[in-house]
């Protein structure tokens, strides 16, 4: 019998909940498997000398050795790229790679960077403390504050960079505006995207260029494997980004591709639950006697809360806030006693699993940037950070009662 060839979906005409599940999806011809294959091999064979030689010619558009290539990875990027409405993504092997990467791919001795101060503490010891070594400076500036952004550009600045919402304190930066101040400096916006995921934020439609995202985290989604990517122009991602990881080698596992292909597929049922669990232990959080303040944008309370309706589907799911102390009690003192009292909260750094987590920033996250730095940024010793999980949201407050004693 003659095989017949089907018809593959027009990915322009989806939904973003079809692309989650169906973008990028190969099937080998041999075996036609339903689920994602994981192509667990370090090389790729040619059928003569010839071929080789064109396949190492053109490396970005086929299969020659897994440092760069690899049918299992390439699916996993083609999905995330549809789902970020990018043209192209490359997958690294952390978040804190994705970044790197980016910054080796488009910097330079000389150049200098803008980056908001509201970041992850390795961010900041990666602009600060290795970029800085090559001959790349960088000012910090605060997140929402548009007219600070504006001032910090100098004649040599390249890279504008920012996470929103941002770690840990969930504060919003205006993507459009901020675009709109790097276009005129002719600069790269890089955004993480790590909380929101294209699920609730699409940062290239807001004007950004680059997306990052610590793939670890939500999209994933069970705390399993580490990964990040890029997303972004195919001129950017391929023209300067591949080149770059293909050398360098900083280079996502097809195993961890096959999980993050999998996660990807519940992305947005995941997503929605996190937010409507995070958004009823905030609420519940304002309302207790040992909590001075708690920061969630989904909370009319939060100063950007216009704004990140207007960038984000919903709040998202980290929820922090400051513990307040009893009397003769340090604010650190009174952070840990919450954090040890937990019995079913997992104490993890880690954030975007199906099981809560909690940690308090200023020893773990944030530990290795300088006081006065995470005084700048607003992270005070009594801040503790949750990334709220999938359970009933009623043991989730059981688990923190001394919040209310």
């Amino acid at each position: 019998m003659k095989k017949s060839v089907r018809s593959a979906p027009n990915l322009k005409t989806l939904a973003p909940e079809t692309l989650a599940v169906r973008a990028g999806t190969r099937r080998s011809s041999d075996y036609q498997e339903h689920s994602e294959a994981m192509f667990l091999t370090s090389s790729f064979c040619f059928n003569s000398a010839e071929e080789a030689e064109h396949g190492f010619a053109n490396a970005d558009q086929g299969f020659i050795y897994s440092r760069f290539t690899n049918p299992t990875v390439s699916m996993f990027q083609d999905r995330l790229a549809a789902l970020e409405g990018g043209e192209a993504c490359i997958a690294t092997s952390s978040g804190m790679a994705a970044i790197l990467t980016t910054a080796m791919a488009h910097l330079q001795a000389g150049d200098h960077v803008v980056c908001s101060k509201s970041v992850f503490g390795a961010t900041t010891q990666l602009f600060s403390s290795i970029l800085n070594r090559f001959g790349i400076t960088t000012s910090y500036v605060a997140i929402a504050d548009l007219k600070a952004w504006q001032a910090a550009v100098q004649s040599n600045t390249k890279l504008l960079y920012l996470e929103t919402p941002s770690n840990p304190l969930t504060e919003i930066a205006d993507i459009t505006g901020i675009a709109k101040i790097a276009k005129k400096a002719k600069a790269l916006l890089v955004v993480d995207n790590c909380f929101c995921t294209p699920a609730l934020q699409k940062p290239l439609e807001l004007g950004a260029d680059v997306v990052i995202h610590s793939a670890t985290k939500y999209l994933d989604g069970q705390g399993r494997v580490v990964g990040g990517a890029i997303v972004g122009s195919r001129d950017f991602v391929i023209g300067k980004v591949f080149p770059f990881v293909r050398t360098a080698g900083p280079t996502l596992s097809a195993f961890n591709a096959w999980v993050f292909l999998k996660g990807l597929e519940t992305l947005f049922v995941r997503m929605e639950a996190h937010a409507k669990n995070a958004l009823a232990l905030a609420t519940w959080l304002e309302a207790q006697p040992r909590v001075s303040r708690v920061f969630y944008p989904g909370l009319k309370s939060h100063p950007q809360h216009a704004l990140a309706l207007k960038q984000q589907s919903s709040g998202g799911g980290i929820v922090t806030f400051e513990v307040k102390p009893k009397a003769g009690q340090t604010a650190q003192k009174a952070a840990w006693e919450l954090i040890d009292a937990t019995k079913l909260i997992s104490i993890t750094a880690n954030l975007g699993d199906a099981k809560s987590t909690i940690t308090h920033p200023a020893t773990t996250t944030h530990s290795r940037v300088t006081a006065e730095a995470r005084a700048a940024a607003g992270i005070t010793d009594g801040l503790v950070r949750i990334a709220v999980g999938l359970e009933n949201v009623e043991d989730l407050k059981a688990d923190l009662a001394l919040l209310s004693k």
